[in-house]
């Protein structure tokens, strides 16, 4: 499915339902390497972003109806050849080759693809990518990791041929040609692993392309998740108020789903919900339900989402996945994210594209450093979005997470006060006789 963008980091309006159905070529076999949504039907929406010259790829990727886009960014390139350059390659479906033809077609082949994370998410597309175009150089950063053991890229499902990608294109000949410059954030958050993040700046388009360090989010939801009504179903599946509810198709109740979407996917638990652990909600399940999953629902929600999801997504201006703030915090005390954001500010351009929820987004580069910035500086930890949103990550980083992130003199995670659970009880089972809040 192809489509124009529209640059923006505000609301736009709500894409019309498609009918088309996913078809046999969105089909992709290797889904067991990483069994979750949408498994074999993957869906590709190709969007041209600056015309003639970069374009995203937007695939879907989640578990239990929490499902966000992943993206593959291609830039077309003139220098030391022409052809395309492809940045965090999603699934290589028949449909997403189909999709990346045209472009081959019009401008060379391509030259390069950059694996930009660690993360598996990203990294268990990257060598079948990799291995569909077995002619382009493909560079990965360089501290590839799986855990409790570690192992060779080989088995990490990487090519033979994959090379590491250098840290930085600042005073040394780029590999990618003089369109480009790169820089490589490396934060080693506790033992055993690594966060990595390439921010790759293409000159003459004035486009900055990033992984996971950065994201926006509108209340609209992203076209990936409306363009089947297959996907739909994740807007409307969270968008009940009761277990077997049947909500209608609207634009408010696709809105409404997609905020508790976001919500999940950046707190597990928010701060408006109470999640019940026990019984209750398995013994409510009907598997005839046609919107999935039997209508579990163990999470009910409090008028307060309204204010926790605006607090997040602020009009859409950038900010971090909290997970993302906790390692990066592990990047203070040597200046590692310091130097990495002061080196991308250096950089003119005019648009950024993040691999996950919103792109393309207008930022300049002080607007970039921003959300960065906000927390490094001031010696603190606080993000802008509410304390008790935040609250549950907090505890698993004094308690679960201690064993695998090192201690930051920023300290744990904080928000600022809203009042969205009114002291009720965050997660709850009659079973268990538990009632738990985080502090």
């Amino acid at each position: 499915m192809l489509s124009t963008a529209a640059i923006t980091t505000t609301a736009t309006a709500l894409p019309a339902p498609a009918t088309a159905e996913i078809t046999k070529d969105s089909n992709w076999p290797l889904w067991p390497s990483l069994p979750v949504f949408p498994y074999s039907r993957r869906k590709t929406i190709r969007r041209e972003i600056k015309p003639g010259t970069v374009w995203t790829f937007d695939q879907l990727i989640g578990i239990y109806y929490v499902h966000v886009p992943i993206r593959m960014t291609v830039i077309k390139m003139k220098v030391p050849a022409p052809g395309l350059l492809v940045y965090a390659p999603v699934a290589p479906t028949k449909e997403c080759l189909k999709l990346l033809q045209p472009l081959i077609d019009e401008h060379g082949p391509i030259k390069f693809i950059i694996l930009p994370s660690t993360a598996v998410e990203h990294k268990v597309n990257a060598g079948p990518f990799a291995r569909a175009f077995p002619k382009a150089e493909f560079y990965a950063v360089d501290q590839q990791y799986s855990f409790p053991v570690s192992l060779p890229n080989s088995f990490l499902g990487l090519p033979s041929w994959t090379k590491p990608l250098p840290r930085s294109g600042e005073g040394v000949k780029n590999v990618f040609g003089d369109e480009f410059e790169h820089e490589v954030l490396t934060v080693k958050p506790g033992p055993g692993s690594f966060f990595q993040d390439v921010a790759l700046f293409h000159k003459p388009s004035k486009t900055l392309t990033v992984c996971d360090a950065l994201l926006s989010v509108t209340e609209e939801p992203p076209e990936i998740l409306t363009s089947e009504p297959e996907y739909v179903k994740a807007l409307l599946f969270h968008a009940r108020d009761e277990p077997l509810q049947l909500v209608e198709d609207s634009p408010e109740a696709r809105r409404k789903g997609w905020r508790r979407i976001v919500l999940l996917f950046n707190f597990f638990i928010p701060g408006a919900t109470q999640a019940d652990i026990g019984l209750d909600p398995l013994l409510k399940l009907d598997f005839s339900y046609k919107l999935g999953w039997g209508g579990w629902q163990p999470f009910s929600w409090r008028p307060s989402e309204i204010e926790s999801f605006e607090k997040y997504s602020a009009g859409g201006r950038p900010t971090l996945l909290p997970i993302i703030q906790i390692i990066l915090n592990r990047g203070l005390a040597d200046g590692s994210l310091r130097e990495w954001v002061e080196k991308v500010k250096r950089w003119d351009f005019d648009l950024v594209i993040p691999q996950h929820l919103d792109a393309p987004l207008a930022l300049t580069p002080a607007q970039f450093a921003s959300p960065f910035e906000s927390f490094s500086k001031n010696g603190g930890n606080e993000m802008r979005f509410c304390d008790e949103d935040v609250a549950l990550l907090r505890e698993a980083e004094r308690g679960p997470l201690a064993f695998s992130v090192g201690k930051t003199a920023n300290g744990p995670l904080t928000g600022v006060k809203c009042d969205l659970g009114s002291g009720e009880a965050r997660v709850i089972s009659k079973e268990l006789r538990l009632k738990w809040a985080p502090k």
